[in-house]
């Protein structure tokens, strides 16, 4: 592994002309560390050395060199340091659900969310090391760029199916409060607004909210804002802007939020 300081500095990958994926990796992970969030986003990423822990919703794993951790949009999850071991990844790839959907033929039903959580398919582990490779080489064609996408997840799908999972159950009084909060996070949310849109007590709503998201209230606001703020920066918006337009109260707040989210500055994403 790497042990010049620059490995430990996340590195970002997208292309203009491929917007519905996104690279990241990151040589040395010992001082990397997620908060619990999520992605609108289907994600998948490769352990390239060492090993770390994996949560995702409510379980715990240990995941080593050669294990494919996925995440399927709106799961919650989190992979950090073990002590001090060392480890790193050498991608994570945020991938648009509709591009998704349309290599599985669902159209505008969405994708349908993969069973696994992670395995140790060496044919997956190569193939999204060599996915990876080919998609941040500087002078390789869009068009190649694009063929192998598609040939990796066709083959992900093939591999994994699709998940047989229950879906989560349903709680239309707590639903209706994410809705609010996706309507209203650039603004500042109470929880009393939250116990009036959904009927319910403070103790009541944020325990069931919880149940149902894995987040509280709280942390599915600031989830939301992260989100928005990485839609901004991918559009070039200034990082001072980005805190006015995304609900955090200044420009440090949003990167001390976005760090614990992301192990990277809104500097590091933009780039």
């Amino acid at each position: 592994m790497p042990s010049d300081a620059t490995s430990a500095i996340p590195r970002f990958w997208r292309d203009p002309h491929l917007p519905f994926i996104e690279a990241r990796s990151i040589g040395d992970g010992r001082k990397i560390c997620y908060t619990r969030h999520s992605h609108e986003e289907f994600s998948i990423g490769a352990i390239t050395s060492g090993r770390c822990t994996y949560v995702h919703e409510k379980t715990r794993h240990t995941v080593s060199t050669g294990t494919v951790v996925l995440m399927n949009p709106g799961e919650v999850h989190a992979c950090n340091p073990i002590e001090d071991e060392p480890w790193s990844y050498l991608m994570l790839l945020y991938v648009d659900p509709h591009w998704l959907a349309s290599l599985q033929g669902e159209g505008e039903q969405g994708a349908q969310p993969v069973s696994a959580t992670h395995t140790q398919s060496p044919a997956l582990f190569n193939g999204l090391i060599n996915l990876y490779a080919q998609l941040i080489d500087p002078v390789g064609e869009t068009l190649a760029k694009h063929e192998a996408a598609v040939g990796f997840f066709s083959m992900m799908q093939r591999s994994l199916g699709s998940s047989t999972a229950l879906p989560k159950t349903a709680n239309l009084r707590v639903e209706r409060v994410a809705e609010y909060i996706d309507a209203h996070f650039m603004r500042s949310i109470r929880l009393g607004h939250m116990c009036a849109v959904a009927s319910l007590s403070e103790a009541y709503l944020i325990r069931a909210f919880e149940q149902r998201y894995h987040m509280t209230p709280h942390a599915y606001l600031t989830n939301r804002r992260v989100q928005y703020a990485q839609t901004l920066l991918r559009e070039g918006a200034t990082i001072a802007a980005i805190a006015q337009q995304s609900g955090f109260s200044d420009q440090a707040h949003l990167q001390r939020v976005f760090k614990k989210h992301l192990a990277a500055t809104p500097g590091q994403y933009k780039v």
